[in-house]
């Protein structure tokens, strides 16, 4: 009989950007669900070590990995090295990203290159690799934002152009996988608090009266709903962006 409190035992899940914040959240409850980790990271060594650690006491297998994000040829190395050692990947979670504040007139060219790097060219082809390998059942979600369905302040231009195309690679890959039982999914968060936007941080004052809730959300509310799109009994569910932002796009 499965274990209904570690239904993804024996899963292989691989998460970017998780040595921190909303992804090492992520790492840590998808390895108490009883999936086996395979993070990675670009310079947080020493946090990522220490989700290694902690998704290591769950009894799972635990590895962090430092690829940049938008080194594709790293990318599907990789993938070729997680598929030799564990076997297919079965959940695939598109936590990194970088953000850039900018408005149009000072987008520089370099910074809109590292952008599209991270946050959409490294993803797509991250991807690609992992679903060639993907097992029917398979699981793919992406680390949106609500900055991918509203642009309320200035400066959000590189960030909301990948975050809606995140959105919109959801909808389509979701068509293309769909044969093969792969369900594909976003969830968009708004204001989490983490060392990047601490709810006591500059940006608090704007974006808390935001929210209905009137409160910055937790990185463990956002792992909780990647924890429900992988596991069991989701196949329905696909092809959507879900909202965690308490209330801000009300």
């Amino acid at each position: 009989m499965a274990d209904t409190n570690r239904p993804l035992t024996n899963k292989v899940a691989l998460v970017t950007g998780g040595s921190r914040g909303i992804g090492g959240a992520i790492c840590k409850r998808l390895a108490e669900g009883g999936a086996h980790i395979i993070l990675t990271y670009a310079n947080s060594t020493g946090q990522a070590k220490e989700v290694e650690e902690a998704c290591r006491s769950h009894q799972v297998k635990a590895e962090a990995q430092q690829v940049d994000a938008g080194d594709i040829a790293a990318n599907k190395r990789l993938v070729a090295n997680v598929v030799e050692r564990y076997g297919p990947i079965n959940i695939l979670v598109n936590n990194a990203a970088v953000l850039t504040v900018a408005d149009l007139p000072n987008v520089t060219e370099e910074a809109f290159e590292q952008n599209v790097a991270v946050n959409l060219r490294g993803l797509f082809f991250l991807t690609q690799a992992v679903v060639e390998h993907m097992p029917e059942g398979g699981r793919i979600v992406n680390i949106g934002s609500i900055f991918g369905e509203t642009a309320p302040t200035a400066g959000l231009d590189l960030y909301s152009m990948a975050k809606f195309a995140m959105a919109g690679l959801t909808r389509a890959w979701s068509q293309d996988l769909a044969p093969r039982g792969i369900t594909v999914n976003c969830i968009q968060p708004g204001p989490v608090n983490t060392d990047m936007n601490p709810d006591d941080g500059p940006l608090a004052g704007f974006l808390t009266p935001r929210t209905a809730i009137k409160r910055y959300g937790r990185v463990e509310e956002v792992a909780e709903m990647v924890a429900y799109l992988v596991g069991p009994n989701t196949d329905n569910v696909t092809g959507v962006t879900l909202n965690n932002d308490g209330g801000s796009t009300a």
